[in-house]
């Protein structure tokens, strides 16, 4: 396991100490996550800060969900093609009449 390094970031107005194996990412996560919950805010500016953040994380949630079955589909139309070309592969050769 890699050494974690420890990072403070700021996500909706509150710090934390976060202890991480790559920074650059653990920064990128913390904008992302930053920016949705600023983003749910502005669209319901009179919700709770627990209720913003309940509907950030389905956000997030759900944009991962998205990206998932998109992965899904990729791998299932991937493996579509090998099997064709495999199929192409082993067919045998029909002699030419002429």
């Amino acid at each position: 396991m890699a050494d974690k390094k420890k990072l403070k970031v700021k996500i909706f107005d509150t710090e934390y100490s976060l202890l991480v194996e790559n920074e650059d990412i653990a920064k990128e996560l913390a904008i992302y996550v930053n920016k949705v919950m600023e983003e749910t805010k502005e669209e319901l500016p009179d919700q709770p800060a627990q209720t913003i953040a309940i509907i950030a994380c389905l956000n997030i949630a759900y944009d991962l969900f998205l990206e998932k079955n998109k992965n899904r589909e990729f791998q299932i139309q991937a493996s579509d093609i090998v099997k064709k070309i495999k199929l192409n592969l082993y067919e045998p050769e029909i002699p030419n009449p002429s």
